[in-house]
């Protein structure tokens, strides 16, 4: 059992390094020669951290074939994910396995997702186990200290990749402009860096192909899968979900109840991060079938609220839901009956309620829907962080912790035990 955030970095770096080994040894069969194939300058494949510790984190509880299946599902998202945030920044496909069976838009396939699930099978039966147990064997502080130390190293080397690649172009634009005042330390310094750092990517990924990406309208508010509309659906689908859950709980229960996850406002962001990120992971399938939506909806729904269930009671000690009573369930986390819930509503969204939202957001005025999203994005952000406040609070009193720092002492004015439970009635501690 993994007990502090020391311990996932330290996961973190270690997959992260043996990663890096692995793709770099393959890559020099391959090619003949050295190749780091790190996104970042140091000797670390971050993909494989980010894997291993989302594996460590979530699929912990699992065992037998759902082990199998949680770590696939994970794994292929995470490869999937990453393909399409390079895509994003760089404008560019650093690996494709369009010719392979089985694949989706070239960035997963299903022998490369057998791969990695057996690898972070190994890892958390066999590795973890062993490296936890030489992490407590360690000082704490030593512990502290290095994982500290290497993370805002890897964080200003990741910074520092991002920003070069993702201005590639604007640079080379400008060093042609100051092409005379190359004297200048700071212009050399910089085209070298450039240099270097595209060049080891160019060795790294020779396969590399470049994406047209499709313009933006700015006539148009929120045109396409924009910031602006993705906060628009992500409160809209927050607020019908906290809706549709009440009126379900009503219908079922005959009790009117509130499903909301913050203090202010009936919004569920169980709901409202579901629809923002299913239509930002999957915008560009919106036209294809209802089966491959269905599915879709299907597994990753169910993983998600697997997830957020995990995370909520990691974070909070608490548990907002518990299907235990239903019949094919996991854990009480999740069942097979909302799982084809998450199916249908994926196909509801793309087919039915996704071309008539956008319709009606891109019909907003520009400057005034600017001025929404901006209020909408402080007002949601403040009352997350509102949230998170009281909900530890009230886990605090709980735990008999007294109130000695101010923000204790508002939150138990503020949000009281009584006034929590009419916010959340069906939150259960955890001991």
């Amino acid at each position: 059992m993994i007990h502090n955030l020391y311990e996932l970095l330290g996961l973190f770096f270690l997959y992260s390094f043996i990663g890096w080994i692995l793709e770099t040894t393959v890559a020099a069969t391959k090619q003949k020669r050295f190749i780091n194939r790190g996104l970042i300058n140091g000797p670390l494949c971050v993909i494989y951290g980010i894997g291993a510790v989302l594996v460590s984190v979530f699929c912990k509880e699992l065992t037998g074939i759902w082990l199998f299946v949680g770590t696939a599902i994970l794994t292929t998202m995470t490869e999937w994910v990453a393909g399409h945030m390079i895509e994003a920044f760089y404008h560019e496909r650093w690996w494709d396995y369009s010719n392979r069976r089985w694949n989706l838009d070239g960035y997963i396939c299903l022998s490369s997702s057998i791969i990695w699930t057996l690898l972070a099978v190994l890892g958390t039966k066999v590795l973890n186990p062993l490296v936890l147990t030489v992490f407590r064997l360690m000082p704490y502080s030593l512990l502290k200290i290095g994982s500290i130390v290497v993370f805002i190293v890897l964080m200003l080397d990741l910074v520092a990749t991002v920003i070069i690649l993702n201005g590639r172009s604007k640079m080379m634009k400008q060093w042609v402009q100051v092409d005379n005042w190359l004297e200048n330390i700071s212009s050399k310094l910089g085209r070298k860096i450039y240099e270097n750092v595209d060049t080891r990517i160019r060795k790294a990924y020779p396969d590399v192909t470049h994406i047209e990406m499709e313009e933006a309208k700015p006539e148009v508010f929120a045109y396409g899968c924009s910031f602006d509309k993705i906060v628009w659906l992500l409160v809209g689908g927050a607020f019908l979900g906290d809706i549709v859950e009440t009126i379900y709980c009503y219908a079922v229960g005959g009790v009117w109840m509130s499903r909301s996850s913050v203090v202010w406002g009936p919004f569920s962001l169980v709901w409202g991060i579901g629809v923002a990120a299913i239509t930002v992971l999957f915008y560009r399938y919106r036209d294809r079938s209802a089966g491959f939506l269905f599915l879709l909806g299907t597994l990753l729904g169910g993983a998600y609220e697997y997830i957020c269930s995990v995370f909520t009671e990691m974070f909070f000690g608490k548990v907002f839901w518990d299907y235990s009573w239903m019949p094919f369930n996991l854990g009480g986390r999740i069942n097979l009956l909302y799982c084809f819930f998450w199916g249908f509503a994926a196909v509801a969204w793309f087919k039915l309620v996704l071309p008539k939202a956008e319709y009606w957001i891109e019909k907003v005025p520009v400057k005034v829907g600017k001025v929404i999203t901006c209020c909408v994005v402080i007002f949601m952000t403040v009352n997350i962080a509102v949230s998170c406040m009281a909900l530890t609070r009230s886990t605090q009193r709980e735990q008999g912790i007294l109130a000695e720092h101010s923000w204790q002492q508002v939150m138990d004015e503020r949000f009281p035990d009584e006034r929590m439970r009419k916010i959340y009635p069906n939150a259960i501690s955890i001991e």
